[in-house]
């Protein structure tokens, strides 16, 4: 059986050089967004649009989507919320198609889109995405939002864990050494994941705004089986 390989790229400014045609691309964006949408879709939601620009977002608002909006952190003052995993509720989002604009994760998943197929991932949903990975017989690339462009922290933990993860099937390798350096940083931090965090810009930022209430629920693993996709331009579950 041919191997698949597993790369990690750090940031979307760096993805050009890692664009794979025929592998699974799995965007994650842990502070907040691929948490949030993985909650959204435990939650009841029934499609999730990602636009790149708040022009985007304020157009479809206009159209009468209910619209997820921030910058910084911050919620945008013609959205409905923001990118907490906490404004997702069943009351709000189940049965909904909601508009969704962040700082880093929606344009990531939108450049993501030239991948075989585009999944979300947070720890929320680590070992149900790992087994479809392993499962699909794909070469895999996992995408970190980062921030702004800049690698950071949290969504590189995270891309070593899954890495671990899918590693485990024998018709995976990797010989990358972002994927490497990923797994390496997340022995390191596992050991104290969340004193680790405490180093993570990310944390910082939002703390400063008082948005830090969801690191915690943001690094709970398992809480769900499902796998949101991107078919063209929406988000739906696989």
């Amino acid at each position: 059986m041919e191997k698949q390989k597993i790369e990690v790229c750090y940031s979307p400014a760096m993805f050009p050089v890692y664009e794979n045609h025929e592998a699974i691309v799995v965007v994650t964006d842990i502070l907040r967004a691929s948490s949030a949408i993985v909650t959204a879709f435990m939650n009841g939601v029934e499609r999730i649009i990602p636009v790149g620009t708040l022009e985007e977002a304020k157009a479809y608002k206009d159209r009468g989507y209910m619209v997820a909006a921030e910058r910084d952190g911050i919620v945008r003052d013609f959205a409905d919320f923001g990118n907490s995993p906490y404004n997702f509720t069943p009351e709000r989002v189940k049965g909904k198609h909601i508009v969704y604009s962040t700082t880093n994760g929606t344009n990531a998943i939108r450049l993501a889109s030239s991948g075989s197929e585009v999944l979300i991932g947070a720890y929320l949903n680590i070992s149900a995405l790992a087994g479809h990975i392993r499962a699909a017989g794909k070469d895999l690339l996992i995408l970190c939002a980062g921030w702004k462009n800049k690698f950071n922290l949290e969504d590189t933990l995270f891309a070593g864990a899954l890495s671990q993860m899918v590693l485990r099937e024998d018709h995976f390798y990797t010989i990358c050494d972002a994927t490497l350096g990923a797994m390496d940083l997340y022995d390191a931090a596992s050991v104290d994941m969340m004193g680790y965090i405490e180093k993570v810009a990310q944390r910082h930022r939002l703390k400063m705004n008082n948005l830090d209430d969801v690191i915690g629920y943001c690094h709970k693993h398992d809480l769900t089986e499902m796998i949101p996709v991107l078919e063209k331009d929406y988000l739906t579950l696989r």
